[in-house]
């Protein structure tokens, strides 16, 4: 390789660019749109089209044509791809009329509007720089927020409208406030009428979250940046919902619980779905557009919590609804009031909904391969057979299908027709020229789902290795996946004379509802309990292959947090660890993600006691590196710092490396390639 695999992951944005993503189909199924750069090294995304039928390829934005490839973000941009965590820049994201013949897009702040057809490109002129513009279903008007106010503009007489603008500085229309984007998976403050004359909005006020400041230590002279945080057991912004019409009208639309999840509009029902605070209760609703007026649809209801899935509701043409729920012990697909799926196959999101079809991703008994699945309005039919990860879109009677395996490289992405041929689109992205050798499998008493990644040097049996643990380890996210990418880190860490061990405990998704609530309560015991079954599982099956005088352990946020805890707790079995951007006091993380598992702190305070980190500052015997960037607005450096000064209180030697300028993404080249190299370093010298 001309380049190093740490400078290579880092320049490539851990060889995610170059992969085509973001589709849309039309819907007579005659076109593709989607986004991809030119390269697996150009971090400028451009928008293109493929037409199904003739299998042509056609760039239809870029960016640098446009001469808008250098990117000044306005600050709620930034924060929005900090929040979906975009990595690559130029035309990240986009939104077309229901016909795909027209997109709209922001590029530096400026808003444009391309059609599709021809490539013509216009900027229009904006009163500020534009945030998350939106067609309206007949492409005759866009909407965008700037400076927290919604806009609406005429693209054929040019005449703007502002529908609403905000009461005061904490307040904005159309935008999804911290939690919704951080922990909700909803990145949209509204949403167009299938007539395109209104649009239900959000009024999100952030007045009564607390403030809090992240500063820059490395260039005193810039004032710290204030942001609305809400720490756990705090105040959350306020949030309303307004139909707005283009006529001037203004209908409130009230709702009692503390969370907006989502909401939809369609030919059938404008939806929106709530929350309660404890996340025990999840309300469905149709609105009178008219009048503000909601009627309840459908309660669930858990003693634990209720699981938000992305891509519903949704109804099929006969206007029967498309939900997701727990029942009998298995995450279901609904169609109406009936499930239409075994509680043995666990659903995880609703992709798309073609008339009477609804295409959806599961998995079944392996958590390791996240299949696609068709209901047909009569049968379940399985969408991809091999083991992997997929992913895809639909309509039209057309399929966008990703793939991603153990097996090949990267992401093949291919478009079927109603034909039954296929259509490739290509990939761009860099090859990384590792030779993995991971092996899947179950480990440990509870079975859990494990891959071993040894160093393709290695000859079995031939002498034991030092163990690198590498976990996420939190709920609601895997490790453990069937695709290459999700292990190309850990082989290279393997590389460097590793066993390397990812073990997905319990919490993680893809076993059923009871193995993910297993941690409720508790965010500390179960995991750590699992990352050493696991230990002790994969020695077992390697029995002369293992060093278990010699077993390290690193992570990432809730990694990190698991990686301190496992030194800190376990220090029989761990002898050195990485954390970085480890939440060490569920106090100081967020509302919505915290007290979903522990709770209110004032009513719980001993939950959040036993999974802090501060209480177990004295008990540090091994070498313990800890990592964070101080512009990080997700998981603060307080938490990193506030540790740390635990630990000096206690006299326990330990290592700190602040990132100055860094976030929770680590994007810039430099820091992500030399942090890779500098863990290494730290891991081999305290293992000896």
């Amino acid at each position: 390789m001309s380049e190093s695999f740490p400078r290579l992951s880092a320049r490539t944005r851990r060889f995610t660019l170059g992969v085509p993503r973001g589709f849309t189909i039309s819907p007579d199924g005659g076109r593709v749109v989607f986004l991809r750069t030119k390269s697996g090294t150009d971090p400028v995304t451009c928008l293109w089209e493929l037409d199904t039928e003739t299998h042509v390829e056609r760039l239809v934005v870029d960016p640098r044509a446009l001469h808008a490839d250098e990117e000044d973000l306005p600050p709620e941009e930034r924060a929005r791809r900090e929040r979906s965590r975009e990595a690559a820049g130029g035309v990240v994201a986009y939104g077309a009329d229901s016909a795909l013949t027209r997109a709209a897009f922001a590029l530096s702040g400026g808003l444009y509007v391309v059609e599709l057809a021809s490539g013509e490109t216009r900027r229009l002129e904006t009163p500020g720089a534009v945030i998350d513009p939106r067609l309206s279903p007949d492409g005759r008007q866009v909407a965008y927020v700037t400076g927290g106010a919604l806009y609406v503009q005429d693209l054929a007489s040019g005449h703007g409208l502002v529908l609403a603008t905000p009461e005061s500085p904490t307040v904005t229309y159309g935008l999804a406030e911290f939690i919704a984007a951080e922990e909700m998976d909803r990145m949209r403050g509204y949403w167009w009428s299938p007539s395109s004359d209104a649009l239900l909005v959000e009024r999100a006020d952030e007045e009564p979250v607390d403030t809090w400041y992240i500063a820059d230590p490395a260039n005193p002279s810039r004032p710290a940046n204030a942001q609305r945080y809400p720490s756990a057991g705090t105040p959350n912004a306020r949030t309303e919902l307004f139909v707005l019409g283009l006529d001037g009208s203004r209908v409130a639309v009230p709702y009692a619980e503390e969370y907006l999840t989502t909401a939809a509009w369609d030919d059938h029902a404008l939806s929106i779905v709530t929350l309660t605070r404890d996340q025990k209760t999840m309300r469905l609703f149709s609105v009178d557009p008219a009048t503000g007026v909601s009627t309840l649809v459908r309660e669930d209801a858990d003693p634990a919590w209720v699981d938000i899935v992305t891509g519903v509701p949704a109804h099929l043409d006969d206007g029967s609804l498309v939900w997701v729920a727990t029942s009998e012990g298995g995450h279901r697909l609904f169609v109406g009031d009936r499930a239409v799926t075994p509680p043995t196959l666990q659903v995880r999101s609703v992709l798309d909904v073609d008339h009477d079809s609804v295409l959806f991703s599961a998995s079944g008994g392996d958590p390791t391969d996240i299949h696609l699945w068709t209901w047909d309005g009569h049968s379940l039919l399985p969408v991809s057979t091999r083991s992997g990860v997929f992913s895809g879109r639909m309509s039209g009677g057309v399929g966008v299908l990703s793939e991603q395996s153990l097996d090949a490289e990267g992401v093949s992405t291919t478009v079927v027709r109603r034909d039954g041929m296929a259509v490739a689109i290509p990939s761009y992205a860099e090859r990384p020229g590792l030779d993995l050798r991971v092996s899947l499998g179950r480990s440990g008493r509870r079975e859990l789902a494990t891959a071993v990644v040894l160093p393709s040097w290695y000859e079995q049996g031939s002498g034991r290795l030092p163990v690198l643990m590498d976990p996420y380890g939190g709920p609601h996210a895997q490790r453990v996946l069937n695709r290459r990418g999700a292990f190309l880190e850990s082989q290279w860490f393997a590389e460097q004379g590793f066993a390397v061990i990812v073990a997905d405990g319990r919490g993680t998704p893809g076993r059923g509802p009871d193995f993910e609530r297993a941690v409720l309560g508790d965010l500390a015991t179960p995991a750590l309990e699992d990352q050493i079954d696991a230990l002790q599982g994969v020695a077992e099956q390697y029995p002369d292959d293992l060093d278990l005088s010699r077993v390290a352990i690193r992570g990432w946020s809730f990694g990190g947090f698991l990686a301190a805890l496992a030194v800190l707790r376990r220090p029989d079995v761990f002898h050195a660890a990485v954390a970085g951007a480890p939440v060490t006091d569920w106090r100081l993380y967020d509302t919505c993600y915290t007290e979903r598992y522990l709770g209110h702190p004032d009513e719980q305070p001993e939950v959040y006691d036993n999974s802090s980190l501060f209480a177990d500052a004295a008990k540090l015997e091994r070498p313990l590196l800890l990592v964070h960037g101080l512009a990080d607005d997700n998981v603060v450096a307080a938490h990193t710092l506030r540790l740390s000064s635990a630990l000096l209180a206690a006299g326990r030697q330990h290592s700190v490396l602040p990132l100055s300028g860094v976030t929770h993404m680590t994007p810039q080249e430099v820091v992500a390639e030399n942090l890779l190299l500098l863990q290494v370093d730290f891991l081999k010298k305290s293992l000896g």
